[in-house]
This record gives C-alpha cells, sequence and structure tokens, in this order.
C-alpha cells in the first residue's frame, strides 16, 4: 500500500492509501459522509484531487483497493485487464488522461478500442477530477451499442423501458399501463415489471402478459421481469418465455452475496437465457441495475467511497455483455444522495463510468419523496443525460411509480427530451410506430390522441379476458 502527500504551503497532507486518496477526492455527498471516508474540507478535497491527478495509472494494476484473494469482482478486474488495449494509455497520469480523454485525440472509435485497457478504479479516479461538463462531452463520444430485437445505443437515438408497475400487479392495470406507454412512443429499451409479488409463478404470468402483447402486436422489444437471478432461471426451466434476465449487481463480491448470487450464478443465467435463442437482431440477453450507496448498505464497501464502489459494479455488468445497464441514481435515499445537486452529480458520473468502459448505460432519473429534490431536478438531470448520449430512460405514468413509492421519469419527459434534442427511438421500433400510425416518422410527434383500431380492440380484449 502506497502512502500519498502533497505540500500545500507550509501544510503536508497525507493520504494513507489509494483508497483514501480516492474517497476523500470525491465530490461531496452523503453517503461518504455517513460511511466516515468523506473529505475533512474543501481545501483537503482540492488536495486530495490535485494529488490523484498526479497517480500513474499504472499503480491502478499494483494497488488493489480491495483484497485479489478475497473479492471476486477484483479478481474479474484484474485478470480480464487487457494490456494490449491499456498500451495506448499506461504512460498517463490521471490528470493526463483526463486531457487526454477530453482532447480530440480521443474519437469514438480509439475509445471503443481503449475502453478494456480501462479498469473501474482508472474510470472513477478520472471522474473525480472533472466537472460535469467533462463527464456529458467524454461519454457523448463513448459509443456503445447493443441489441436484442431492436438496436440500443446508437448515437442520436434515445430509449426508454416502459416501467407498468402495480401495487397488486393487476393483470388489467399493467396491460393498460403498457399501452399507454406505448401510444407516447416508449419501450423500445424494455418493457420490464417490477413484480409486487415476487415469486417465479408470478414471474411467468407477469412474462406471459408482456409476451402477448409484443408478439400480437409483432413489437420489435424485449420483456423483461425484474426478480432475482435465481427466480428467472427457474421461469426459463418451467418453459416461460424469458427475453431478459435481470439482476441488481454491486461493486464487490460482499455486496453481490448481500443479494444472493455470485459471478457463476450470472453466468448460468446468461447460458440459459441464451438457449431459448428469442432474439432477432442481437442477443444482448442481461439486465443489470446498479446505485451509488448499495455497497455501504450492505456494510460491504471495504472503506471505499460509494462512486468508486459504483464503478466496480460496472465490471461485473461488462463481463456478461449485457443489452441494458442503469443506475437507479436517486433510489437508495437522502442518506446517500442527499439532494437534487447530489443525485446530479451521481447520475453524470455513473453514465461517464459506464460508457467509458463500454457498458450500454441508461439511468432512472429518479429521487424519493424525503430527498432534498424535486421534478425540477430530475428535468435538468434528464436533460444533461440527453446531450450526453444516454442509451434509456424510464417511462412511468406520470413519472410516479405507485408500486414502489418513487419519483422519477414520465412517458411524456420521455418525448420531450427526444422533441427537445431531436433524439429518436431505436430505429426498428421507430418504423413500428410508424406502421402502426402511433408517431410521424422521425419527428417524434404523436399523430392521435385516441387509441388505433387494434389498440382499441386488444385493450378491449385484455380487460376482459385476463
Amino acid at each position: 500500500m502506497g502512502q500519498y502527500r502533497y505540500t500545500l504551503g507550509t501544510q503536508t497532507y497525507q493520504f494513507s492509501s489509494l483508497a483514501e486518496l480516492m474517497a476523500k477526492a470525491s465530490p461531496q455527498r452523503s453517503g461518504d459522509r455517513l460511511a466516515g471516508v468523506i473529505a475533512s474540507s474543501a481545501q483537503e478535497r482540492a488536495v486530495a484531487q490535485m494529488t490523484l491527478a498526479e497517480v500513474p495509472l499504472k499503480t491502478f494494476l499494483n494497488e488493489v483497493l480491495v483484497p485479489y484473494e478475497s473479492d471476486e469482482v477484483t479478481r474479474l478486474i484484474i485478470d480480464e485487464h487487457d494490456l494490449l488495449a491499456f498500451s495506448y494509455i499506461s504512460h498517463l497520469t490521471v490528470g493526463d488522461f483526463r486531457n487526454w480523454l477530453l482532447s480530440d485525440y480521443a474519437t469514438p472509435a480509439i475509445l471503443s478500442v481503449v475502453q478494456k485497457g480501462i479498469t473501474p478504479e482508472m474510470a472513477a479516479a478520472v471522474c473525480k477530477i472533472m466537472r460535469n461538463q467533462d463527464l456529458i462531452l467524454v461519454a457523448k463520444k463513448c459509443h456503445v451499442t447493443s441489441a436484442f430485437r431492436n438496436t440500443i445505443g446508437l448515437p442520436g437515438h434515445l430509449s426508454t423501458r416502459l416501467q407498468p408497475n402495480h401495487p397488486t400487479d393487476d393483470i388489467n392495470g399493467i396491460a393498460a399501463c403498457m399501452l399507454d406507454g406505448l401510444l407516447y412512443g416508449n419501450g423500445d429499451a424494455v418493457i420490464g415489471i417490477n413484480p409486487a409479488t415476487d415469486n417465479v409463478a408470478q414471474a411467468i404470468k407477469l412474462m406471459r402478459l408482456m409476451d402477448d402483447v409484443i408478439q400480437k402486436y409483432e413489437i420489435p422489444t424485449q420483456s423483461c421481469v425484474l426478480t432475482h437471478v435465481t427466480n428467472t432461471i427457474e421461469c426459463i426451466e418451467a418453459g416461460a418465455p424469458v427475453d431478459l434476465v435481470f439482476q441488481s449487481i454491486g461493486g464487490t463480491e460482499a455486496t453481490n452475496s448481500s443479494f444472493g448470487f455470485n459471478l457463476n450464478t450470472l453466468a448460468e443465467a446468461q447460458d440459459a437465457a441464451l438457449s431459448l435463442n428469442r432474439g432477432t437482431v442481437g442477443n444482448n440477453v442481461m439486465y443489470f441495475e446498479t446505485g451509488q450507496g448499495s455497497s455501504l448498505s450492505a456494510n460491504a464497501h471495504h472503506g471505499l467511497d460509494q462512486q468508486t464502489c459504483e464503478a466496480r459494479a460496472y465490471a461485473v455488468a461488462r463481463k456478461f455483455n449485457p443489452l441494458l445497464v442503469n443506475t437507479v441514481v436517486g433510489f437508495i435515499g437522502p442518506e446517500y444522495l442527499y439532494d437534487g445537486k447530489e443525485i446530479t452529480r451521481a447520475g453524470l458520473e455513473d453514465h461517464f463510468c459506464g460508457k467509458l468502459l463500454g457498458v450500454p448505460m441508461g439511468c432512472d432519473v429518479c429521487y424519493t419523496n424525503h430527498a432534498e429534490a424535486d421534478q425540477n431536478d430530475m428535468d435538468d438531470l434528464l436533460t444533461l443525460l440527453g446531450v450526453a448520449g444516454c442509451s434509456f430512460v424510464m417511462g412511468i405514468p406520470g413519472s410516479d411509480d405507485i408500486m414502489l413509492n418513487y419519483q422519477t421519469t414520465s412517458f411524456h419527459d420521455a418525448l420531450y427530451v427526444r422533441r427537445v434534442l431531436g433524439s429518436r427511438p431505436a430505429p426498428e421500433f421507430e418504423k413500428w410506430l410508424t406502421k402502426m400510425k402511433i408517431m410521424e416518422d422521425a419527428s417524434n410527434t404523436i399523430l392521435s390522441d385516441t387509441l388505433p383500431p387494434a389498440f382499441a380492440q386488444s385493450l378491449k380484449a385484455l380487460q376482459g379476458g385476463l
């Protein structure tokens, strides 16, 4: 373990380890204060950032933040690090890396080559010395695409997860919400339900509902029930129509153990989903969610700051070639991200780190009702992420998830950001919207406030028969 010193005037600051230096260089947030790793003052934070800027990137390969012997995420990061890709940037310090990322030399093509040589800790470190506009500019240059029944993440496109949650898993309520979201052009990333009753039988029931709608209308999208990965494996074994396998993931082995899985579990689930061969334009079958603070809440952070733990989760995601990854940025609460400013910064950090590491990154732009945040803060973050080239966001009726009891983005919000930035749905889904006369081609213009005839007939059938 190295020691890091920086002299400012007559005062010398000392940081006992790279982990401490990283934590104290982090922009202020309530979770790091709760963990006791935050800088004691703004001056110490600035000194830590200056010290971190002088650390060679090679240091992160020699001084791991979580012990290699006891953490499978660390082993994954080190064992699968691409030294050839790293050779392009191996001579740089963290500060040099920032300057290079912002330069015109770091083109989308070059970034795609280098990404396998960047460790999560390198991404987290450079993130800590970047302004918000830096995070936006570099993320915009990172092009990461994935595909199943449509193509997610193409430049100039913004997809949405249609999230038709219901507090009692009422079939009619879920079906109506699905049709409502589709009429606003939502649902190309996934139609994904968080089940109120989380068991295999209920998951299969919801999977069949979504699959019936997708097949009936020939919608080029995919479905997912956000149940535990082991439940989804059981659903596949039972013959259920599984498109995507979901799991919440964290950046340490202990975090993932608290969630009830390990890397072998994810590999088993991925193999099972691939065996179904349900994709049409690609075979990315995994869907992961993350969020700053999950390792701290599980007492599994090993003394690291929450943003570094979060970046390490993207190494887990990258291993399994997911279709979708999103940070549920404000969901855990103000104990971890106190207000709109902290939520905004965290959302931009997570998106930047994920894209830099080659992960198809989206964001659930959200907050809990006891946080010092409101919908205007979410409008700001949504717009900034749209500018940064975010792959997808959430679409929920009225921005209010009545099952999970948090505030996020609505069908209207997604349509707003597409219109103001000229972003488009996934190309296959856009063709379907045009064919169904829901949206005018390439303009994000909703053609009618009434249901298309096929939708009206099916809504009656759903209400009467399910």
